[in-house]
């Protein structure tokens, strides 16, 4: 069991704090939320995982439609789920991506002067260390008007130097929307559950958002399954072994007709 992983599902980003007024239809989850689940045993912990979710033609849209977690859409700001930075689950999280800041240059981060001037790239926000935040978002993403264009300086750079990119990136970053809750019960009995992150999960804050993604068919158009172009991120956050188990139940379950995503079946919110 990947043990950072549990850590992990207390990582959140800065909440909004005003609530939305505007009149354009935004994603939401309704009573049609119904989902499959699939659980088994395995080294004497239990894993669920959300079938629908994992067998969802989910993809990040980031850059190519993603509206953006503020009050109204946004796609043109280039801004995506990173405007509010992100808290770090520890120390170590911390300390990790505050080393890989060091290998950017200033043809891959936007802002890394802006960094070296306010002595590096983390603050203390409220008793928990977090990202800075430069014009509105994380310091580490780039905007549509750098020469590279917009995304995050810590997944391009990794990418390209062929380094994970979940090696770099704050833990919170590399795992939403896939979330992971743990539970133990009073006989000591650990029981991990996979499933998306729903706008529940960013605490109130997430009441404010316009959009989010999971929630909308703007984001279901992938051209694979989640369980496979997110295979590394589940892998890191469960552990090969149960990953490789779930993986052989969705491929081993008859060739039917599966409960679509409920996404899928609603109107797209406002752009």
């Amino acid at each position: 069991m990947a043990k950072n992983a549990k850590k992990s599902t207390t990582a959140t980003k800065k909440k909004a704090t005003t609530k939305s007024t505007n009149s354009l239809t935004r994603s939401e989850i309704t009573d049609d939320d119904v989902h499959e689940w699939i659980s088994f045993e395995l080294d004497g912990e239990t894993y669920t995982f959300d079938a629908t979710w994992l067998m969802s033609n989910w993809t990040c849209i980031y850059g190519n439609g993603c509206l953006g977690i503020e009050e109204n859409p946004a796609a043109e700001a280039g801004k995506g789920c990173c405007v509010h930075g992100a808290h770090f689950t520890d120390k170590a999280d911390r300390l990790r991506v505050e080393e890989a800041a060091l290998h950017l240059t200033d043809e891959e981060w936007q802002f890394r002067n802006e960094s070296i001037k306010h002595g590096g790239p983390t603050k203390k926000e409220e008793g928990d260390w977090v990202t800075r935040r430069v014009q509105g978002a994380c310091i580490f993403l780039n905007r549509p008007d750098f020469h590279s264009g917009a995304g995050c300086a810590l997944h391009s750079a990794s990418v390209a130097r062929n380094i994970s990119f979940l090696d770099w990136k704050p833990e919170v970053c590399w795992q939403v929307p896939i979330r992971l809750d743990y539970q133990t019960d009073e006989n000591d009995h650990e029981t991990n559950v996979l499933r998306e992150w729903k706008r529940r999960d960013w605490g109130d804050g997430g009441e404010d958002f316009h959009w989010w993604c999971t929630e909308d068919p703007r984001a279901f158009v992938g051209d694979k399954p989640v369980y496979v172009s997110s295979k590394e991120e589940i892998s890191a956050m469960v552990g090969e072994a149960a990953y490789q188990r779930i993986v052989e139940l969705l491929e081993s379950r008859p060739k039917e007709t599966y409960l679509p995503h409920p996404a899928l079946k609603r109107r797209p919110a406002s752009d």
